[in-house]
């Protein structure tokens, strides 16, 4: 009579277990129905504010789980018997083993290199992990350190738009969707002149000697002449702090009243020079270099270039597919940048009488908010991507740098002196980088100091020695900052 080997034995009892298991399976997927039957039943039954077809749908979903957990629990019990089975082989073979790990024993040299592999990666991730952590606790002597200097309170909206005068007097000025924009002593905060000229939400302020330039929403640019004069500086206190405090603001931190504006400040209500060929809203402006020629950016997809004393239309650049978010000139060339909610930046050259040529440029995926130049030759871009690229004017092929972030960027600003990119975004947060993309520095965020709601734009300002930056946002207020980058860490 034939003996069966051990080995048929074996596979004979394996087959029988997936029988008994694929028989558990119909089991349980033939009562499955009656079971969600009546727990439908049950639900009807019980007072809940959900609808019944979404406690259904709740009901289908929990089922599911649970299925997965009993599936997943019947494959271990049959993983381990075949573990036991496996032992007992081995066992009756002569092998002993203590316990059911088959990690031990003969089994352990097939298991050595991944396991050794996977040793090596863990070593690998805790020392990676451990040395951010104990980075963090190093001393912050070369770190940047952000001091808030001034908040400037009294807009009744969000400001949209800041900047700093290029001559003396040098005073802030901001633009409000409160119709006005405000000229600001920067050392004592005090508001020292409002313009009330606009019909619609003044977007941008820019300065050429003692002219300012104002866009508005209300399809016009205004020209109109200030003249300021600077209180008695006050002492600031010291509230430096590391640029790196993350504190987010809690509800209760915001004031739910309306602020009230300065009622002392004296006013502007007329524009020595309106600016009105655009057929849609003037997002922004800037003086071209000799303060004789504004241009202007609009929704109608054009950017105006005009003479200020006549008031005429020099050139209308046309050719953006999209409504336009800025634009800029080069301090010192006949260079105008102009972006767009087309995902492009264009370049304007005037600096030939008898040519305007123009260059596109194609680097980001969505709308470009801002573009901005330097001091040499390269422009800065910002979008809604959530990176920045720096480019090259000899060479605008590809970006020589390009930042990522995890927020919206709005319009950034380049420091002229410490080649710094402060970048505004959505989410409250000011960050600083240099020129080659390496972040330096992140502004204070916490329930004492920083913005509370999206941070709009930021200018630097080279000639003041209290406050080297500005920011503006949707809170009402604009933030003086005084940065102080190491050389060391902006070398790096």
């Amino acid at each position: 009579m034939p003996v069966e080997s051990g080995s048929s034995a074996a596979a004979r009892q394996q087959k029988q277990k997936r029988k008994s298991h694929s028989l558990s399976i119909r089991r349980t997927n033939s009562t499955e129905q009656d079971r969600s039957g009546l727990q439908r039943d049950m639900l009807e039954g019980q007072d809940s504010k959900l609808p019944l077809s979404l406690r259904s749908n709740l009901l289908d979903l929990f089922s599911q789980i649970e299925r997965e957990f009993e599936n997943l629990y019947i494959e271990n019990l049959e993983l381990r018997r075949e573990i036991e089975t496996l032992n007992d082989r081995l066992a009756a073979e002569g092998q002993t083993f203590e316990g059911a790990d088959l990690a031990k024993g003969a089994l352990k040299t097939k298991a050595s290199h991944s396991t050794s592999q996977l040793s090596q990666k863990l070593k690998t991730t805790y020392k990676a992990s451990t040395s951010k952590i104990v980075s963090s606790f190093k001393a912050t002597t070369s770190r940047a350190v952000c001091q808030l200097v001034r908040e400037y309170v009294g807009h009744r909206d969000g400001i949209w738009d800041l900047s700093v005068t290029r001559t003396q007097p040098v005073v802030l000025g901001t633009a409000s969707a409160d119709h006005t924009a405000m000229l600001w002593s920067i050392e004592t905060g005090k508001c020292l002149l409002k313009y009330l000229g606009h019909q619609g939400s003044a977007c941008l302020i820019v300065f050429a000697s003692s002219l300012s330039s104002s866009a508005s929403g209300d399809q016009t640019a205004h020209i109109w002449r200030y003249m300021v004069q600077l209180p008695t500086p006050q002492p600031v206190a010291d509230i430096s702090t590391p640029c790196e405090d993350d504190v987010d603001f809690s509800d209760k931190d915001e004031a739910d009243g309306e602020i009230d504006g300065p009622n002392d400040c004296p006013s502007i209500r007329v524009a020595t020079t309106t600016l009105r060929s655009h057929q849609g809203v003037v997002i922004a402006a800037d003086w071209l270099v000799g303060g004789k020629q504004v241009v202007t950016a609009s929704w109608d997809r054009a950017a105006n270039l005009y003479d200020v004393e006549t008031s005429e239309l020099v050139h209308s650049l046309t050719g953006h597919d999209q409504e336009l978010t800025h634009c800029c000139t080069h301090p010192t060339q006949r260079l105008v940048v102009t972006s767009s909610r087309d995902t492009t930046f264009r370049l304007w050259d005037f600096r030939d009488p008898s040519i305007h040529s123009v260059n596109v440029f194609q680097g980001h995926t969505d709308t470009v908010t801002s573009a901005v130049f330097t001091v040499g030759d390269n422009v800065v871009s910002g979008s809604d991507d959530r990176t920045v690229k720096v480019w090259d004017l000899k060479n605008m092929r590809s970006p020589i740098a390009t930042i990522r972030t995890d927020s919206a960027v709005n319009r950034i600003s380049v420091s002229v002196n410490q080649k710094i990119i402060a970048l505004p975004h959505d989410n409250r947060q000011v960050r600083l980088f240099d020129m080659s993309g390496v972040r330096l520095a992140r502004l204070p965020r916490s329930n004492r100091q920083g913005h509370r709601r999206m941070v709009c734009c930021s200018a630097w300002c080279e000639d003041n020695t209290s406050c080297n930056l500005f920011t503006c946002g949707f809170d009402r207020q604009a933030i003086g900052w005084n940065i102080n980058i190491p050389a060391l860490l902006q070398e790096k």
